[in-house]
């Protein structure tokens, strides 16, 4: 295979480093719920009305900005860039408080906090921290010690 050919599975970074499977399921996750937030963003700027009009607005722009930026740092994370880490792990810390509010709405809640929870594991997971470089590489050195 030419070094030059892009990788068909997407498990290798710009840079040629490997994207380890919790990071590439951690970066999905946030893209889906970016993807989700921006839909919100739609369908709250098509229900916008004369009463509720600044109410309206102001909560699709919301919707969409905060879509938009979830959506970065998922491509940033896919793309090994470690500022993209941080924000996506506030993002599934909302998620969860927020399944904790629509705990009324059971299968909400449950969708809220399972995809919470596998992207904070991924986010977390050494490998992740590792291919982020916020972890060292724990290969046995050679110890030239007398």
């Amino acid at each position: 295979m030419d070094d030059a050919a892009p990788d068909p599975t997407g498990q290798t970074a710009p840079d040629g480093q490997n994207r380890p499977a919790p990071l590439v399921v951690a970066a999905s996750i946030g893209a889906l719920e970016g993807l989700a937030l921006l839909l919100l963003a739609a369908l709250e700027a098509a229900s916008v009305d004369s009463e509720r009009l600044s109410l309206g607005i102001s909560t699709a722009v919301f919707f969409a900005l905060t879509g938009g930026a979830v959506l970065g740092c998922s491509w940033g994370l896919l793309r090994l860039s470690g500022w993209a880490r941080g924000p996506l792990l506030l993002a599934q810390l909302i998620a969860l408080g927020l399944a904790w509010n629509l705990k009324d709405a059971p299968l909400v809640a449950l969708v809220l906090v399972g995809s919470a929870l596998v992207a904070l594991a991924g986010m977390l997971h050494p490998d992740t921290m590792r291919a982020l470089g916020s972890l060292p590489d724990d290969r046995p050195q050679d110890d030239h010690r007398g």
